[in-house]
């Protein structure tokens, strides 16, 4: 059966797709694709049509220009609805190719690929037979923590780590505790001063703020997106914009004051963000990226990663660990090399 590749410009037709899809993110929404632009990116959204006409797989194309080289990136994609693996396989393939013939042409000095297909052999091997190698980081999480949360709310209590269920229950009770939901800009800028703290204490570089106002912009026309603050004695301490998209709710951004870390904002602030996700029709709820060096919580101890306490915070939620394909290059031009070093020296720095 031939495949063509062609450009995909309905919106209906696009996430319409999608819901049909088991293994997906927001970041391969249309919606998202709108953020991209008001960021300043060029993008294509591409589908993959066999003979009958009908549309087997996707993929977000986002060109990324950077000091260190210009670049094709597709997030958490592309995304295929085979029947088989080799049906899917066929279809990632055609896309692949497609991939470096439009990094030619947009002149770009290699293509980046973070895949969401599950962490296997027969997976990796798809890229690999590609020409395409691991990336020396990654920009969106390869290995997530997700909840089912289609069960009833008592349901899922009872699965909680014993300590996460007790400091929800404790902060219910607490009437210095107080979390809101807000759907407006000042909200933004509220969670954002709480964002700057928490950047210098784990040591990393925040988005900017234009950054976040984009994000919302793009999502909240479709209600897909809401900030939770969580006040202790009419201070916010802690927050989380949360984006629902389709069947899951997604905790994008998170922040917290250091200094009220022994008051249980934070847990009641994730429970109520899980109940709205149900409230929602969701079936998951997924808490983005923990450290790659963590399966199980008995892993926490051992790790060095900077992200251990987060990911003990979110696994105490209870849930899975999801594990996808690591983030693939494929090198157009002698920039890359370049790019590979600074990043791979960034990585180093952060303790990643």
């Amino acid at each position: 059966m031939p495949l063509t590749i062609k450009e995909i410009t309905e919106k209906n037709t696009w996430e319409e797709f999608l819901s049909g899809c088991a293994e997906k993110t927001f970041l391969h929404s249309w919606n998202w694709g709108e953020f991209q632009k008001k960021e300043g990116n060029k993008i294509w959204r591409q589908g993959v049509y066999g003979s009958d006409n009908k549309l087997a797989a996707v993929a977000l194309v986002v060109k990324i220009k950077a000091r260190r080289g210009t670049f094709l990136f597709i997030p958490h994609g592309p995304i295929a609805s085979g029947k088989s693996k080799t049906e899917e396989s066929r279809y990632f393939k055609i896309l692949l190719d497609g991939f470096k013939k439009l990094g030619k042409e947009e002149k770009a000095d290699f293509i980046r690929v973070a895949p969401i297909l599950e962490r296997t052999k027969e997976n990796t091997q798809i890229f690999k037979s590609s020409g395409f190698r691991k990336a020396p980081i990654h920009m969106h999480p390869e290995v997530t923590w997700e909840l089912d949360i289609s069960k009833p709310e008592e349901e899922i209590l009872s699965g909680m780590r014993k300590t996460t269920r007790y400091l929800i229950r404790q902060a219910q009770k607490n009437n210095d505790i107080e979390i809101i939901k807000i759907q407006n800009k000042e909200g933004l800028k509220t969670f954002y001063e709480v964002h700057k703290e928490t950047s210098l204490r784990h040591k990393f570089v925040p988005f900017s703020l234009k950054y976040i106002e984009n994000e919302f912009d793009s999502l909240k026309d479709d209600n897909q997106i809401s900030i939770f603050l969580g006040k202790y004695k009419s201070k916010v301490v802690s927050s989380a914009i949360v984006v629902y998209w389709q069947d899951a709710g997604f905790y994008h951004h998170g922040a917290s004051l250091s200094e009220y870390n022994k008051v249980p904002v934070s847990y009641l602030l994730q429970w109520e963000a899980i109940k709205e996700a149900k409230a929602r029709g969701c079936l998951a709820y997924n808490f983005w990226g923990i450290a790659p060096d963590i399966k199980k919580e008995s892993d926490v101890s051992k790790s060095k990663h900077p992200w251990s306490g987060l990911s003990l915070f979110k696994m105490g939620f209870g849930g899975k660990i999801k594990e996808y394909v690591a983030t693939q290059d494929f090198p157009l031009s002698n920039k890359y090399l370049l790019n590979y070093i600074i990043e791979k020296i960034r990585k180093a720095k952060r303790g990643l």
